[in-house]
């Protein structure tokens, strides 16, 4: 019957409720994975993914999350079926994994995946990706910006198996609680990605014998083809050719005086997509190399941007995509170069992807991001236990042709929440001292750059290791249409005896009791001249606080 069934036409409005089942699905799965998750960088910070896959290992429906994780679980799906055939596959397995150099991001990030059964047959995958808040490695919180090889970085996980019919890898699970620094918590979140594959993997087993396993594969492919299809023909409403942007990022960790330059041409045309990276730097000594799935996820991440919104997100999106990463360049490196602080890079890159097109596009692509994704990271000992913490900070947002920026959001690739004090101060001796929006740092024009923000820690007691991994402290985000730069950012570290030693963007260090860190993130670029910005709206950032009465009169030109 489901032979016949699958071979009819299929019914449009069955399509497209199944769709809208599948994407809540995603979404009851990210709910289960944050809201049951042991860190605060997940549970506070929602730095996890979900999704779902077809039986093929293509993106069915994605939670919305973090589009870093969403595209490079495209990969480790693909090295997960290339180890472990979906024939050998039993109901009860989940697999792990978390190698960047065989389809992973960086070590932090682990995926889990789990392959759907319904009537015994494999029908779909679950899969869920979170940033561990510690991996091992040479610092707290694996991100070690002065790391010189991958094997710096922390546990490197091959494709395994983490459960086989039901039943934990205790050897493998022990394996992980002996190389990480808070195993408790690493377990905890472990345990959240499996619940929330279980979750998934029950939805849409119940999805599949409702509809009949054929039909619901049809259905499955008909939704790839479709957005496939619509991506296609807006593709083809952009002008054909081929069109380049250079940034770069402030330095490697290492060489503090080499800028790394990101180069694109973008090419579009007859509904194709190729980014070619040719003309980048090449690898770089420290930690801010990106293995392909970044450039991927860059990728990913501007074509959904650059067409429709309202196309439906799947594989079918990604299918017109095409890359160039030179071997051992910046986007391409050859193990073992380190890897923990890509996701910097990709920012980078997905911001020259749309710089790129923003001259075809005007009136989608807004001003320069800040394109700051601040990592700050602090481990030490409390009460004779371990801690590891830390948050990932943003900029400001570029501003549109027709409204300012944001002030103080993720953008691009990354989608990730600032973390509460009160959650850093419940669990670790440091007090947040100040938490504002920092005046005058968007950029100038017509429409005014979204701000950054302004953050103070203090140490309570205690040694405490520190990672500060910045960017945009010597390379501005863009403006566009004649708009001016956001401003720089800026971070120093405050010593009890007043010395202030400012932080070249990236810093490895240890912080005493009574330390302070200040840190003052990008601001956005702006759009449009600034003349030409409407005096009423000056006078309101004035009285927000967005901008000094001195720079209203002396950029603005506000009488």
């Amino acid at each position: 019957m489901d032979g016949i069934v699958a071979t009819r036409q299929l019914d449009p409005i069955t399509v497209e409720v199944v769709r809208n089942k599948l994407e809540g699905i995603a979404n009851e799965m990210q709910q289960t994975l944050l809201r049951s998750s042991f860190s605060p960088i997940v549970k506070e910070g929602l730095d996890a993914s979900s999704s779902l896959f077809t039986i093929k290992g293509e993106t069915l429906a994605q939670a919305i999350a973090i589009p870093i994780h969403l595209a490079t679980l495209i990969p480790v799906l693909k090295r997960i079926l290339d180890t472990f055939p979906v024939e050998t596959m039993e109901d009860g397995d989940v697999y792990i994994m978390n190698d960047p150099y065989l389809g992973g991001t960086h070590i932090p990030d682990i995926a889990l995946v789990m392959p759907i059964f319904s009537g015994g047959v494999p029908v779909a995958f679950s899969a869920t990706m979170t940033h561990h808040q510690d991996l091992g490695g040479m610092a707290p919180a694996s991100l070690p910006t002065d790391a010189v090889e991958v094997f710096q970085e922390g546990l490197r996980i091959p494709p395994l198996k983490f459960r086989e019919r039901g039943r934990y890898n205790e050897t493998l699970v022990a394996m992980i609680r002996q190389n990480v620094r808070i195993p408790d918590t690493v377990m905890g979140d472990l345990n959240a990605q499996l619940a929330a594959c279980m979750v998934g993997a029950r939805r849409v087993a119940e999805l599949s014998a409702s509809l009949g396993r054929d039909t619901a594969g049809a259905i499955f492919e008909e939704l790839l083809d479709r957005s496939e299809a619509m991506t296609r023909a807006a593709l083809r409403q952009i002008p054909p050719g081929t069109y380049r942007f250079v940034d770069f990022n402030d330095n490697d960790g290492i060489h503090l005086d080499r800028p790394i330059r990101i180069e694109v041409a973008v090419t579009v045309g007859d509904g194709v997509f190729h980014c070619d990276f040719t003309g980048s730097s090449p690898q770089v000594t420290g930690p801010f190399n990106t293995v392909p799935s970044g450039s991927l996820a860059a990728a990913c991440f501007a074509i959904r941007a650059a067409t429709d919104p309202n196309i439906p997100t799947n594989a079918g999106c990604f299918r017109p995509i095409t890359l160039n990463l030179p071997q051992g360049s910046i986007v391409n490196p050859i193990e073992p170069a380190p890897v923990n602080a890509r996701s910097a890079t990709i920012k980078r890159i997905t911001g020259t992807i749309l710089g790129a097109l923003r001259e075809v596009l005007p009136e989608k692509i807004p001003a320069d991001n800040a394109g700051e994704l601040l990592a700050v990271m602090f481990g030490g000992q409390r009460d004779g236990k371990l801690y590891v913490t830390g948050e990932l900070i943003s900029g400001g947002s570029g501003a549109g042709p027709h409204s300012d920026g944001v002030d103080v959001i993720e953008t691009d690739a990354t989608n990730c929440m600032n973390l509460p004090a009160e959650a850093m101060e419940i669990e670790t001796p440091i007090r947040v001292r100040q938490f504002a929006l920092r005046k005058g740092s968007g950029g100038p024009g017509r429409q005014r750059g979204g701000l950054g923000l302004v953050k103070e820690y203090e140490i309570l007691d205690g040694d405490v290791r520190f990672t500060h991994r910045g960017e945009r402290h010597f390379h501005q985000a863009s403006g566009t249409a004649g708009g001016q730069p956001g401003a720089s950012a800026y971070s120093v570290v405050i010593r009890t005896d007043g010395r202030e030693e400012v932080v070249p963007s990236k810093l490895m260090t240890v912080l005493h009791k009574g330390d302070r860190v200040r840190i003052e993130t990008a601001g956005a670029g702006g759009n449009g001249d600034v003349s030409e910005r409407d005096r009423e709206l000056v006078r309101l950032d004035v009285a927000d606080g967005k901008i000094s009465e001195a720079d209203a009169r002396d950029i603005y030109g506000l009488k």
